[in-house]
């Protein structure tokens, strides 16, 4: 018997050959050993048929049919059927739970830093412990331990505070506990180092074999097709006849299915699974491990533990624990065979050993306790540690459910919810984009380089402190504007969106370069010294006021006072165009943007629900002699198309679907890379512009809401007056290879004036401080326009159909009953996001957007609220009620307004100031 003890020394004393030095850099290519084991009395290997036929006959066709079968496929299936999908086919190349599943840990924590997440973990945590059962009269195995996270220093308690008052808002019982607290609860607890923690009674751990044959079980009798031992071997896609790619059956080694619906739930396999289909699945194999204790005395009925700051998980397994994290330096799997079935991998003590050090300083009596087994299976990773779901850009009726990060079990129920509504309706019912695969852009969805950086920094710092204002170091410098070099000179702190460099601030200190990623020093690379990006970046690890906090504020005063110049170039810049683009227009944008050439248009996009998709600017356009960037030829009406770059793909997934299924005759056209995009904002932006624009700039000439093409130091630019931040002010659109030609020009044109470069990090409180919305921030495809109070945007008073239009019409007649409220704190205190909402003594909501307002100088908040009577929200309830917003277990007395707290009469967007 090996102890604890004993494999720390053995892994300091024997070096084994780091996992660089193999054939293939930063990997493994060790095979599956059949001597590990898990800790479960039960898996599914016994079970089933080892003849290599499939366990029952294909059938012809199915509506759906689901490739997988783990945690999502199984839960993905179950939510299908219950939804009313009973011709839905769940193919397993093995036995059920057989690829990944059957090795996790299976714990499951309520609190997570996203509202949606914890909407997701709790349907989880109800099917297993509630609903299954009920359907089935079978335990799934689910134990209600409690979970327990450890603080060790005061910036991970006040992330646990701010958890805790989220859980507030959804019922989540928890309590920050002292040390001595702690203590009385989890006796073999080691306490001399902790801060504190935060202890949440009802969260659990579920069993996979169990919850997987309970989830099969239940599906089946709805109507749905389980089929094990039926390995996938081809995916059919055919053009319809606009040349629009779409899934039409599933091949196997034992017969086809016609679908036109397949749903991708292979987990480390996904990514072999998307390229039958030509898609891309942009995952990463890794070896993820964990130990597995013999008995220790006094550890039952313990909590599962957390120790975030030493990257260690303890499960509780019986009279036993299970000890796992996530390390800086994890093996990588280039590929796992397809007839790798329940096996392990060896464990590499090497890498391992980070988990055993911290799980002894936690409970000193593992220091004796003896190693039963280990556990280190493959499991996928994704670039930003969020899973892959939905529909995939390039084949129509190619679902994703995979990349869960080893968090599959806990996230299973949850998702599997939403993915089936998903495939049924078009749209889930939450807000989905966090997980969307069209959230990445598709320049990255293929590029390995980026994926391989961005999964290893995502894993190696999942258990660090999720801090407001940090930045990835991995996979940067992938798409970089046309005034890049000259703003890095310049001091641009730069912030990472899907692949683009955005200015996010500008630091005194002079240049603070992104430098390529250097793995945190594993694989044996070097770390960077000096690396003054880096730096910049942990200075802001806080969740008080930040150390530049005074520097974004002489952006925004400037900006309020004089004029700053923003490069916004990463944005989405599209052309909506042809001889059906006006009736593209009229249906997709809830504005009525037919109006003449020369007009612009703030607008939304929604779903059929109702729910926003996107707001963005619509401009109406003439066709260009000859065509350019600025100006593309085409026959018939034009649109051009200003979004925001963190969100573009998503816009143009969802236009392009739209255009799809109605078969218009236009063409959606991308010229975000040839384009750039500076916006000029303040009183004295007309003084600046006017000296450097070939066009009267008056309010008569060239009033709000308006555009033309005039010419800046000799160059074509399409000057638009608009304005993002609540001042008058112009966007100027200019031909890349012009555009540091143009920003020169206004620079030395405004620097006279005090004209400054100011990043988004001032964006983000000019533009709350004059309540603009932030797309999936304070609206998002779960919000409509009525709520958000957007119903300015909708062309209702019109007879022109749009899409949503029935659900908006319908909620307006029914009252809403959920509303986007700005609040105000007099006591100047930061705020995030995620605050509770208490008016009256009751929780009514939570924060979604927060941000200091530095020309009012008070703490800006907005978030939804309802009624906990259950009625309207309306304009009189809002200020009928007195209001506190807590953050981090404290409340603050909050101010609601009604209109924007600065400007609210909108004068100075038109000039009147």
């Amino acid at each position: 018997m090996s102890y604890v003890s004993c494999a720390l020394r053995a892994a300091t004393r024997c070096h084994l050959p780091p996992p660089w030095r193999s054939p293939r850099p930063f990997s493994s290519v060790t095979g599956p050993t059949a001597k590990k084991s898990v800790p479960y009395q039960k898996t599914l290997k016994e079970e089933g048929s080892r003849s290599g036929e499939p366990s029952r006959p294909l059938p012809p066709s199915a509506e759906v049919v689901v490739v997988g079968g783990g945690s999502l496929g199984c839960q993905t299936t179950y939510h299908l059927a219950k939804q009313g999908v009973t011709s839905v086919v769940l193919l397993e190349r093995d036995r059920l739970t057989s690829g990944t599943t059957w090795h996790t840990a299976g714990l499951l924590w309520q609190l997570r830093p996203s509202d949606v997440e914890v909407e997701l973990l709790a349907h989880t945590r109800d099917v297993v412990s509630r609903e299954l059962p009920a359907e089935t009269g079978l335990h799934t195995g689910w134990v209600e331990n409690g979970g327990l996270f450890i603080a060790s220093n005061k910036q991970r308690l006040d992330e646990y505070k701010r958890l805790m008052s989220l859980g507030k808002v959804y019922g989540v019982e928890s309590y920050v506990l002292t040390p001595s607290q702690t203590k009385d609860l989890y006796p073999l607890m080691n306490i001399d180092d902790l801060y504190g923690t935060l202890y949440v009674p009802k969260d659990g751990t579920m069993d996979p074999a169990g919850t997987c044959s309970t989830l099969a079980r239940a599906a089946t009798a709805r109507g749905a097709t389980i089929i094990e031992n039926c390995p996938v071997t081809g995916i059919q896609v055919r053009a319809d006849d606009f040349g629009v790619k779409r899934v039409y059956a599933v091949e196997t080694a034992h017969g086809t299915i016609q679908t036109p619906c397949v749903v991708n739930c292979a987990g480390v396999w996904a990514r072999a699974l998307g390229q039958l289909a030509g898609v891309h699945v942009p995952l990463v194999g890794m070896h993820h491990a964990y130990v597995v204790t013999e008995r220790i005395e006094g550890i039952q009925n313990m909590p599962n533990v957390r120790d975030h700051d030493a990257s260690v998980y303890l499960r509780l397994q019986g009279d036993a624990l299970s000890v796992g994290g996530y390390e800086s330096n994890p093996i990588f799997c280039e590929e796992v065979s397809e007839k790798f079935a329940f096996g392990l991998f060896d464990l590499d003590w090497d890498v391992f050993m980070q988990h055993i050090e911290g799980a002894i300083n936690r409970v000193p009596v593992l220091e004796k306790t003896g190693i039963k087994s280990t556990v280190c299976g493959p499991e996928s990773f994704t670039a930003d540690h969020k899973p892959l779901m939905g529909e995939a850009p390039e084949v129509r009726g190619f679902f994703l459910g995979c990349g869960f990060n080893s968090a599959g079990m806990m996230l299973g129920g949850g998702c599997g919810k939403e993915l089936a509504h998903w495939i049924i309706h078009g749209r889930p019912e939450k807000d989905m984009y966090g997980y969307d695969i069209r959230r990445f852009h598709h320049s990255l969805t293929d590029n390995n380089r980026w994926i391989r950086e961005r999964s290893h920094e995502s894993y190696a710092k999942n258990y660090s402190v999720v801090f407001p204002h940090d930045e990835p170091l991995a996979g940067r410098n992938v798409r970089k504007d046309p005034l890049h070099e000259e703003l890095l000179r310049q001091g641009c702190v730069f912030q990472e969106r899907h692949g683009w460099e955005r200015p996010g601030w500008f630091s005194p200190g002079g240049a603070a370069p992104v430098l390529d990623y250097d793995y945190y020093g594993a694989y044996g690379r070097e770390r960077h010294r000096d690396y003054t990006y880096n730096q910049l970046l942990g200075s802001e690890y806080t969740f008080d006021f930040p150390p530049h906090h005074d520097i974004i504020k002489s952006e925004c005063l400037t900006c309020r006072n004089a004029l700053a110049l923003f490069d916004m170039s990463y944005f989405g810049k599209f052309y909506l165009v042809g001889p059906e683009a006006t009736k593209a227009a009229n249906w997709l944008f809830t504005a009525d943007v037919s109006k003449a050439p020369g007009s612009t248009v703030y607008t939304c996009m929604l779903n059929k629900r109702g729910g926003v998709e996107s707001d963005l600017t619509v401009s109406r356009i003439s066709p260009g002699e000859p065509a350019s960037p600025l100006a593309p030829a085409f026959e018939g009406d034009g649109y051009y198309l200003a979004i925001g770059g963190a969100v573009a793909q998503h816009n143009w997934s969802h236009i392009t679907a739209v255009l799809q299924d109605m078969k218009l005759q236009c063409k959606l056209l991308d010229c975000s890379e040839e384009l750039g995009m500076m916006s000029i904002q303040g009183p004295l932006s007309r003084v600046v512009l006017q000296e450097v624009l070939d066009t009267d700039l008056s309010n008569e000439a060239f009033p709000f809401s308006t555009h033309k093409l005039t010419t800046v130091a000799g160059c074509t630019v399409r000057a638009m007056r608009l304005s993002f931040v609540g001042e008058m002010g112009w966007e100027l659109h200019v031909p890349r290879t012009d555009c540091v030609k143009v920003y020169q020009a206004v620079m030395q044109a405004g620097a006279r004036h005090g004209i400054t470069n100011a990043g988004y990090r001032a964006i983000d409180s000019l533009s709350i401080e004059k309540g603009y919305r932030h797309w999936h921030a304070d609206l998002r495809p779960d919000d409509t326009p009525l709520e958000a109070g957007l119903a300015f945007t909708c062309k209702l008073k019109s007879s022109i159909p749009f899409l949503g239009r029935e659900a908006v019409e319908a909620q307006k007649a029914k009252g809403i009953f959920r509303r986007l409220v700005c609040f105000t704190t007099e006591e100047k205190v930061p705020m995030f996001g995620l605050e509770a909402v208490w008016r009256d003594g009751e929780v009514v909501g939570h924060i979604r957007r927060a941000d200091f307002g530095f020309a009012i100088d008070k703490t800006i908040a907005y978030g939804y609220i309802r009624d906990p009577a259950g009625g309207p929200v309306s304009l009189d309830f809002v200020k009928s009620g007195s209001y506190q917003l807590e953050r981090m277990g404290v409340t603050y007395p909050a101010r609601a307004h009604t209109k924007s707290p600065f400007d609210p009469d909108n004068k100075r967007v038109k000039g009147f100031y």
